[in-house]
């Protein structure tokens, strides 16, 4: 009889040590389309010019919404080669999904490789694969192709998230903290892709302030993260060790974002009134996450932390930062991805996770230690991490 236990063989098979972020990688497409000049060309390629009232309307929606300019795979010449995307038809999804079949896997592994170039080690020791998007509902989709584009060893283990909305960039790296703390010597590449071909659509006489909100927020974009647990090799270097992950639904509140696939696409329903809700919900959360910190005898306020917050929009800032009672410096790398890229769902919290560490590497010990990430998503759901700045 054996003297290995089924217990010893797991603990076996455990990393020794937390998962930590070890290299980030962010990309956007070539095309750049200004907030300024936004309105003007959105209702000229959708040939809606003759709604002026409603065009005035977007032009004061795009300019509360605090972005400069946003990036777009699919340009003027995309968008008359398939006039189903404008015209609504039903064969537009099929338009849709055949655009980011394409796209998709590319706009990926250019992140990708960024973020194995910053590890130092070959992409063949990627072990995991954690691929989000929500432009697409495909299999085999976004998750082969990248594959297979970056030379992924034929046993890497995937994972595809669909149509989980703006959190899905702090669930897909939940994930990853799982796959690598319970698989010795595993490193899992998170990659995020968002092109927004699939919400693309052009104005119509019953539109309004809030049903035009996607439109005026959503930009194009991917990130890559590189996770593992146990002890780094040379060329290796920690960025964030996740010290806890978390996940809550706020009771009674399913009509507050909605993502679904239609025949035409996919539509994102967001009420007008979520920067104030989430600012009033999002505190209780927060306390219940921040837990991790409390077992290691931190003590804390908000504002001794550093934050990655998923940017929804200029007024979902504005509000947290208010309720929270934080510095204006707080949210910071937050303001700055939202200003210079818009919302890119998943993608957009490793865009502001990178403009952290930029910051941090610039400050100093100025920057706290310990943080805290945030993501918002359909539900209402918010996903919660807590941090450690590896730099300490």
């Amino acid at each position: 009889m054996m003297a290995t236990t089924v217990r010893e063989i797991r603990r076996a098979q455990r990393s020794d040590g937390p998962a930590a972020m070890l290299s980030i990688g962010t990309a956007n497409p070539a095309n750049c389309v200004s907030q300024e000049e936004f309105p003007d060309y959105y209702f000229r390629v959708t040939n809606k010019e003759h709604l002026t009232d409603l065009k005035d309307t977007f032009k004061k929606l795009c300019r509360i919404a605090g972005l400069e300019k946003r990036f777009f795979h699919h340009t003027e010449q995309v968008l008359n080669s398939h006039p189903g995307l404008l015209q609504g038809t039903s064969s537009a999804l099929d338009s849709r999904l055949d655009v980011v079949a394409k796209a998709a896997p590319e706009l990926a592994a250019s992140a990708a490789a960024k973020a194995i170039a910053r590890w130092g080690r070959p992409a063949t020791d990627i072990t995991h694969l954690i691929v989000s998007t929500n432009s697409e509902a495909r299999s085999p989709g976004a998750d082969l192709g990248l594959a297979t584009l970056l030379g992924l060893r034929p046993d890497v283990c995937r994972t595809v998230l669909q149509l989980n909305g703006c959190s899905a960039g702090c669930a897909a790296l939940r994930l990853a903290k799982d796959h690598a703390e319970n698989n010795r010597g595993a490193r899992v590449l998170v990659v995020c892709v968002e092109l927004t071909i699939t919400t693309f659509r052009a104005p119509h006489e019953g539109d309004s302030f809030g049903t035009l909100i996607p439109q005026a927020l959503f930009g194009d974009g991917a990130g890559a993260v590189i996770v593992g647990a146990d002890a780094v090799q040379p060329a290796e270097r920690p960025l964030f060790e996740i010290v806890s992950a978390s996940q809550a639904v706020i009771p009674g509140s399913e009509k507050q974002l909605n993502v679904r696939l239609g025949e035409v696409g996919i539509d994102i329903d967001i009420s007008f009134n979520l920067p104030k809700f989430v600012a009033q919900n999002l505190e209780r959360c927060l306390l219940d996450a921040s837990g991790a910190l409390a077992l290691n005898g931190v003590e804390f306020k908000w504002n001794d932390l550093f934050w990655a917050l998923h940017p929804g929009s200029r007024g979902i800032l504005d509000r947290v930062e208010s309720a929270l009672g934080l510095e204006p410096k707080k949210l910071a790398a937050s303001r700055t991805v939202v200003k210079d890229y818009g919302n890119m769902l998943s993608a957009t919290v490793i865009f502001v996770l990178e403009e952290l560490r930029r910051r941090m590497d610039e400050e100093g010990d100025e920057v706290a230690e310990w943080g805290m990430m945030v993501g918002f998503g359909p539900g209402f759901t918010v996903e919660t991490m807590v941090l450690h700045a590896t730099k300490y």
